[in-house]
This record gives structure tokens, C-alpha cells and sequence, in this order.
């Protein structure tokens, strides 16, 4: 398929292929199994602010967001208070959602008590077994049983701004799941 192949040679993803900064994301980030509490929660943080925009936009500001939110610390942000919270307010580098703002120092707060890793936690969510890879785009879920599950536990454990939506492109984003097409060199 013609829209598949990049200006570059490359067979990747259709989204892959609008942007530069979306090339580099699909072929070295997008897909590849992804660990440790702090990586996870810049990734929980970056999808819930991405809900509504276009990913580029969080990708493109995703420095100024590590910045702001000292480096996803989540007990640096979970000691996030009023001041911080205006503070983040009024920087330019992220984007500046009050609720999604707030919803990041809860998730940060909510981590610091879970009786379990977050990494074990969220990868506890991961579909078994082989999936069918998708042709096409249109063979990409939205959502899943298994996003649907992980967003009603994250929620019941305190996590605001985690709905199934969010959590799927969470679990994409990831490696939980492997949504590259068929067709697409990072297939495997």
C-alpha cells in the first residue's frame, strides 16, 4: 500500500509516516515494551494530556513537560501543591489543562500507595497470547476488555483521568500490546 511507504523508502504505520517527529516516535519508541515507575507514569501522564489534542502536540512538548514535571518523579510530583499547580498553569512548554494538570499529581499521589509496583500493576493488564495483527488502521481497536479492566482498576486505586481509551493507547504506546500493521517494517 502507497500509504504506508514514507517519503523516506520506509513501510510504517499511515500515522507514521505524516510527520518527522512521528517517524522517529513509531520506528524507535512506539510499540517497544516499556518498564520502570518513573517511564510509566511520564507515559500515563503524556497519554491522559494527549486526550482530545494530537499526539504530536504532547510529543513536541514532551521536554517541557519533563521539565515541569520534575523528570516524572512520582514522589517529587506527588509533593506537588497550590503554588505548582499555578505554576503549571502558566508555563507555555506543556500543555496548560487545569484537570489534566491535577489529575497528574493525583495519579503521582496514588502511585506513591499502591501495594504493588506500577510496572507489575500495569503490565498485569497485558493481553496473553498471540493477537492478529492489524492490516489496517481501521483493525486498530479504540479500546479492549483489557484497557477496559486496567482503567477500572486504576480508578478504584485513585487514578483520575485513566479511562479505557487512554489506558488502550497507554498499553499501545508501551509494547502491552503490538498494534504495528502487517505491512509495517516494525512488525514482528
Amino acid at each position: 500500500m502507497t500509504e504506508l511507504v514514507g517519503s523516506d523508502g520506509v513501510s510504517r504505520c499511515p500515522w507514521g509516516n505524516s510527520a518527522p517527529d512521528y517517524a522517529e516516535y513509531h520506528d524507535t519508541e512506539w510499540g517497544v515494551p516499556l518498564h520502570g515507575q518513573d517511564a510509566l507514569y511520564e507515559r500515563l501522564c503524556l497519554e491522559a494530556f494527549q486526550s482530545g489534542l494530537s499526539w504530536i502536540t504532547i510529543l513536541r512538548k514532551r521536554e517541557g513537560f519533563r521539565r515541569a514535571f520534575a523528570g516524572f518523579v512520582p514522589e517529587r510530583v506527588a509533593e506537588f501543591g497550590d503554588d505548582d499547580v499555578e505554576r503549571l498553569m502558566a508555563d507555555a512548554s506543556i500543555v496548560r489543562n487545569r484537570a489534566k494538570i491535577l489529575a497528574a499529581i493525583t495519579n503521582a499521589r496514588a502511585i506513591t500507595t499502591l501495594d504493588q509496583p506500577l510496572d507489575e500493576l500495569l503490565w498485569s493488564f497485558a493481553p496473553s497470547g498471540k493477537r492478529r495483527r492489524p492490516e489496517t488502521s481501521a483493525d486498530v481497536p479504540a479500546i479492549t476488555p483489557e484497557s477496559t479492566a486496567m482503567a477500572k482498576t486504576l480508578k478504584k486505586r485513585g487514578f483520575a483521568f485513566v479511562g479505557p481509551t487512554t489506558c488502550y493507547a497507554l498499553m499501545q504506546a508501551t509494547g502491552m500490546v503490538d498494534d504495528h500493521l502487517a505491512t509495517c517494517f516494525r512488525a514482528s
